[in-house]
């Protein structure tokens, strides 16, 4: 039978989500300076359990206050915070709503402030001018142990599952990678090796929480970049953690090197897309169609979808099985509850409508100006999440030059690098 959008699903570890519709993981940045949840997570996540949702994915949880993808990261690593990660699960498993924590390491990917940066291999990081060392294989036995550990305090915290971060260039990514990944010894070299990594967190996650807890990876469809990960290795990759017993896998792609997930080229430039995509809205899901006759796991895709009849469809063609959507639920947390009642057939995407003046920023190149309209795009949602968790409402009136200046208040990833190379 064709699943609806409000139909239920049964995961293979028993869990059930009540429908379709999941918001997928978005960098948050709202944690206290101890990195620790705190009232701003209880308020972001109440308002979306209300809103509709049968599937939460948190923002990416660090395993090591060491390495944070960006300020204001919940971070678990022996530093307290039981009750304030309590009440965040507690809000967003209201109304039988599940809540996954996506446990995350961002390796090269680290935020400013790092003072020393990890990877696989050595590696100049992306958008800095520094490298990363290469993790000694003691480190990376001490990373697999932090990832069950993190997923065990998920599952005591009253979250009701946990999602693997393997993709967009992060560190478990940049392990199945042979860009980011050179190493000689049994973490590098044979894509079996470049996984092992991913595979033992998933064993070990499992064994911590049992058998009966879901457990989910984030997994690149292909990295979109000459050398990296192809979609054969990806394929293999699936099929191993398949027979690991996962219970749903998010099909993503891309780094934050090739615009991928947000559905733009290497130059930041919007990516002409195939009569097929288009009618189908979403990024990654021609991978997932090819995919779906490989695999049993349940298929979650997220990236493009944008109206109820496009996720219907993709639904319709039994291709996937649960649609993620991220942005648009910054804009209002409420959308899921509309796309099941059918109030709503179109969700709105302010970035599309993003326009820097170049005048502003002293910039004529209109490559990089392509580039920082890409990151005041995604300034704008990490500062609608920021209004979210402070109980307000999302700007629909936007200032895009504003959008990059307030986010280098509380992220220096972004904003900082635009304040310093543009005044």
């Amino acid at each position: 039978m064709i699943p609806n959008l409000d139909q239920p699903l049964a995961l293979p570890c028993g869990a059930v989500l009540k429908n379709r519709l999941a918001k997928a993981a978005m960098t948050e940045g709202v944690a206290s300076p101890d990195n620790t949840a705190n009232e701003g997570h209880v308020t972001l996540y109440d308002r979306w359990a209300k809103g509709g949702a049968g599937l939460l994915i948190t923002g990416n949880v660090q395993i090591d206050r060491r390495f944070l993808e960006r300020p204001g990261n919940v971070a678990i690593d022996g530093n307290g915070g039981l009750d304030g990660l309590a009440a965040y699960a507690k809000a967003g498993s209201q109304d039988g709503t599940h809540i996954w924590m996506q446990i995350n390491h961002p390796g090269r990917q680290a935020g400013t402030g790092t003072e020393q940066f990890v990877s696989p291999s050595e590696n100049l990081n992306p958008g800095k001018e520094t490298s990363s060392r290469a993790l000694e294989a003691a480190e990376i036995e001490d990373i697999i142990a932090r990832f069950a550990y993190v997923a065990k305090v998920a599952q005591d915290a009253g979250f009701t599952g946990i999602q693997i971060h393997a993709a967009h260039g992060y560190l478990l990514s940049q392990f199945l990678s042979p860009l980011t990944n050179r190493r000689s010894d049994k973490w590098g070299g044979s894509l079996e090796n470049r996984a092992r990594a991913l595979l033992e967190i998933v064993r070990r996650s499992r064994a911590a929480v049992g058998p009966g807890f879901p457990i989910s990876v984030k997994l690149n469809s292909a990295d979109f970049q000459k050398g990296g990960l192809t979609e054969a290795d990806s394929l293999q990759v699936i099929e191993w953690l398949e027979a690991e017993g996962i219970d749903l896998l998010e099909v993503s792609g891309g780094s934050y090197e090739s615009f991928a997930m947000i559905g733009r080229d290497e130059t930041g430039a919007i990516k002409p897309k195939a009569a097929s995509t288009i009618a189908r809205e979403a990024y990654f899901l021609e991978f997932a169609a090819r995919l779906q006759p490989l695999v049993n796991v349940p298929l979650m895709v997220t990236g493009g979808f944008r109206t109820r009849q496009g996720m219907q469809q993709a639904l319709d063609s039994d291709e996937m099985d649960v649609v993620g959507l991220a942005r648009p639920l910054c804009v209002d947390p409420t959308y899921c509850n509309q796309l099941l009642d059918g109030s709503v057939e179109t969700l709105l995407s302010p970035d599309k409508d993003c326009n820097l003046d170049p005048a502003k920023w002293d910039n004529p190149d209109a490559a990089v100006l392509r580039k920082m309209e890409v990151d005041a795009g995604t300034a704008y949602y990490f500062n609608q999440v920021i209004r979210l968790s402070q109980g307000l409402d999302a700007e629909l009136e936007i200032d895009w030059d504003e959008q990059l200046l307030r986010i280098a208040g509380y992220d220096g990833a972004a904003g900082e690098r635009y304040l310093a190379s543009f005044e």
